[in-house]
């Protein structure tokens, strides 16, 4: 445990300790004054932000002109010098703006992830932290896009989502619904949107308006933050799309020029860090908001329109009881053996059109005829899968695989959660899992799908 003069405990200097601490104390320096350090003939001035508690004892973190944080490694030439005293970093919610009658009405529900964060300098890491009414609030230009109302459903970093939350999200999205709404947007983590939004494209039937899921690759925090102009885009779209779907929205590019509109089921994020990291496969974003001009442009002309009379069907029940296995080169079969004991149904996610090694088909057999459900997807991006095509294609259709077209395999996954949820019969399973039920399958594969 640190003693209270090392700084770990101090308001004054939160995280220093140990000679950075000593040499800060000379200066009584503390959080937020403008500092200037002096080190090989270099000077370095900036604003002093807090040190993670668990970072090393020989840096000193500043934040400089740029908007940038910095680090300066701190040895016996360096030189430190208070400026002056400077803001202290706080988080100060500002006060709500007036109700527009002319202007629609936009729920916000957050769920957590870098959109509703701020960095915790307990740790270096990102927390979820901002609520729903937090974003609304430090976003003036959201009070000329719609009247919000704020929800905060969940406090979760979306690698910690799980269907439990979907059933949640679809709840909570039915109850506005019935309260009256003209959309809702939907806060959540980029990590695992694409699947959420799956799972809520298969649990909400037959909706009045859009639903419109948003992230933000770089927390609000960074000058670089897509945070404010992805949520600004998101309700923008929900108080103004002709369309009653679940879809996700987030930045074209990485400039801030156009947020493309993606199908719930037809999304993946493509890239770690990106801002444009989320793609619409095998199809082409619904629509694209230009940030610029405040226009929506709909690259589809079929869709489910809004209908604020359509009564909603909720149908969210999910059973997670199912497996996604990625073939690869020198997959034991005992694998396969091990997953049949523990799961009722698996998709596999099959090289090119939809193949694993034939080391697995017997298996594979052994399972089905244990009664385990079987799908194919394929770990290519885009195009469809055709089992018909070479000899271990065909010998899985007769093993009683069933093809899943170009769906993709986290889709397939998540709908053949939905589909256990909602029936046990294997044969009403199937049926569900061949049936397009939200646009998780194309008719066809078109080459100027893969471009964006």
């Amino acid at each position: 445990m640190w003693s209270e003069n090392n700084g770990l405990n101090s308001n004054e200097l939160k995280g220093y300790r140990g000679s950075t601490y000593e040499l800060l104390k000379q200066i009584d320096a503390s959080i937020g004054d403008m500092i200037e350090i002096t080190k090989n003939g270099e000077n370095y001035l900036g604003g002093l932000m807090p040190r993670s508690e668990s970072g090393d004892d020989q840096h000193i973190v500043i934040k400089i002109k740029s908007g940038y944080n910095i680090g300066v490694k701190i040895d016996s030439t360096t030189k430190i010098a208070k400026i002056g005293a400077g803001a202290k970093p706080t988080f100060i919610r500002p006060p709500s703006p007036d109700h527009k009658e002319d202007l629609s009405k936009v729920d916000i529900i957050s769920t957590g992830g870098t959109i509703a964060s701020r960095v915790d300098y307990r740790t270096g890491a990102v927390q979820p932290a901002l609520s729903a009414a937090d974003l609304y609030s430090s976003i003036p230009e959201l009070s000329d896009l719609a009247n919000i109302n704020a929800h905060i459903l969940y406090s979760e970093l979306s690698e910690n989502i799980s269907p439990h939350h979907w059933i949640g999200m679809a709840e909570k999205i039915s109850e506005v619904i019935k309260s009256g709404t003209d959309g809702i947007v939907i806060c959540h983590g980029t990590d695992t949107m694409s699947y959420s939004a799956a799972a809520l494209s298969f649990a909400l039937r037959n909706l009045p308006i859009p639903i419109i899921m948003v992230g933000s690759q770089r927390s609000s925090d960074r000058p670089s933050s897509d945070a404010a102009t992805n949520l600004m885009g998101a309700v923008a779209i929900a108080s103004k799309a002709p369309f009653a779907e679940v879809t996700v929205a987030m930045h074209g590019k990485s400039s801030d020029n156009d947020i493309l509109v993606h199908k719930g089921t037809k999304v993946r994020k493509c890239h770690t860090s990106g801002r444009f990291a989320f793609r619409s496969v095998n199809a082409s974003p619904v629509a694209t908001y230009n940030i610029q001009n405040s226009s929506l442009k709909m690259n589809w002309d079929q869709y489910q329109k809004r209908d604020s009379n359509r009564k909603l069907n909720l149908e969210a029940r999910f059973n997670d009881n199912v497996l996604l296995l990625k073939s690869y080169p020198g997959m034991k079969s005992e694998l396969i053996e091990w997953a049949i004991e523990k799961y009722s149904g698996i998709i596999l996610e099959g090289t090119g059109l939809g193949h694993v090694s034939q080391n697995l088909l017997n298996a594979i057999k052994k399972g089905i005829e244990k009664g385990v459900f079987f799908c194919m997807t394929s770990q290519c991006i885009w195009g469809r899968i055709n089992m018909n095509v070479y000899t271990t294609g065909r010998d899985l259709l007769r093993l009683g695989v069933l093809p899943l077209k170009d769906m993709l395999p986290e889709t397939a996954l998540v709908k053949m959660m939905w589909t256990f949820g909602q029936t046990t019969k294997l044969e009403d399973a199937k049926k569900i899992m061949i049936t397009n039920i939200a646009g998780e399958m194309s008719p066809r594969t078109l080459p100027e799908d893969v471009s964006q």
